[in-house]
């Protein structure tokens, strides 16, 4: 396993970082999240993301139980706060109090007495960023949040956040974005007020949800036990499953198979070319999927490669900065 500096701090993580959403304490039973969790430990992985919402809080507990007896230094565990916990007004969003209640929360339910990075899940316009920003200055200084980070903030968030931060004299050095080959609406203008802020990316889906594995077929319905075909979590990726879509990622298979990798290695290694991304989220129902898909680290593509990839999937890549995620 290859490990990389997050931002401009001193954390080291593994490229290929183990995440739950989707999976623990909803799509999966508790034995087969534990499986996962102790191949992605076997393989060299040493960050565990997770967030408070994920399976209503069930995700926490069952990582918090998967990694119980594990050596915490040898670990970087990750979460985050923003979307609702609980049915009052004060139970979502970015103020003081859901913050520390949340990070309260959150240690218990991971049995860990500090987490190492801290994310704000979205950004929260209804509350003042002085506010967000110094409650979460205040965790740190408590000990129990050791650096901070964002997920699907847009570039002027980022840098108003950093500025904040620097007052402040606490480390903000992550920004948690979707992004895959056929997702890149982070490169035009939040990959570069991050590397200019300090910034590191620390991305999800870079398999775009099971499309960019190729196991979905154009023309042919979902497989009945895939993602895609699942009743509820399929819904986030219908626009990928399109033909269009479909039958450019079939064309990847060829560049694959030339360079001796999965569809799901090229598609993570892909994303760990850009020298922002500090590690990819895998996520896993199956302990086989951790093992083919860390085989991407430490892979470097060709440039020529990344030249094809571009022109195989044409105008169906999503690079809009708008396009940044509020849902």
């Amino acid at each position: 396993m290859q490990t990389r500096r997050l931002g401009r701090s001193g954390l080291t993580i593994s490229e290929i970082a183990y995440g739950n959403w989707l999976t623990h304490g909803s799509q999966v039973e508790e034995d087969a999240a534990h499986a996962c969790v102790r191949a992605a430990l076997d393989v060299g992985i040493t960050t565990f993301d997770t967030a408070d919402v994920y399976a209503g809080t069930k995700a926490e507990s069952v990582l918090g139980r998967a990694l119980a007896g594990q050596r915490r230094e040898g670990l970087e565990i990750f979460t985050k706060v923003y979307w609702p916990t609980g049915p009052g007004a004060n139970d979502r969003g970015l103020s003081r109090k859901h913050i520390t209640e949340s990070c309260n929360a959150s240690l218990k339910r991971l049995q860990t007495d500090y987490v190492d990075l801290y994310q704000a899940h979205r950004y929260d316009s209804s509350v003042p960023l002085e506010e967000t920003m110094t409650a979460f200055a205040d965790l740190v200084r408590q000990g129990k949040v050791l650096y901070l980070g964002v997920s699907e903030w847009r570039a002027e968030e980022i840098a108003a956040a950093a500025e904040l931060a620097r007052e402040l004299k606490v480390q903000l050095i992550s920004n948690q974005p979707q992004y895959s080959m056929l997702w890149r609406v982070i490169e035009a203008e939040v990959v570069p007020t991050s590397e200019k802020e300090g910034i590191s990316q620390i991305v999800w889906s870079p398999l775009a949800q099971g499309v960019l594995t190729g196991k979905y077929l154009p023309g042919q319905q979902p497989p009945a036990d895939s993602r895609g075909g699942h009743a509820t979590v399929g819904g986030s990726m219908q626009s990928y499953l399109t033909d269009d879509v479909l039958t450019r990622v079939q064309q990847l298979k060829p560049i694959a198979e030339e360079l001796g990798l999965s569809m799901a290695q090229l598609a993570v290694a892909w994303v760990l070319q850009n020298q922002n991304v500090a590690a990819a989220i895998i996520g896993a129902s199956r302990p086989e999927q951790v093992h083919d898909n860390v085989k991407a680290a430490g892979v470097e593509l060709p440039a020529e490669v990344l030249t094809r990839i571009d022109e195989v999937l044409g105008d169906v890549v999503e690079r809009d900065p708008a396009k940044t995620s509020r849902g």
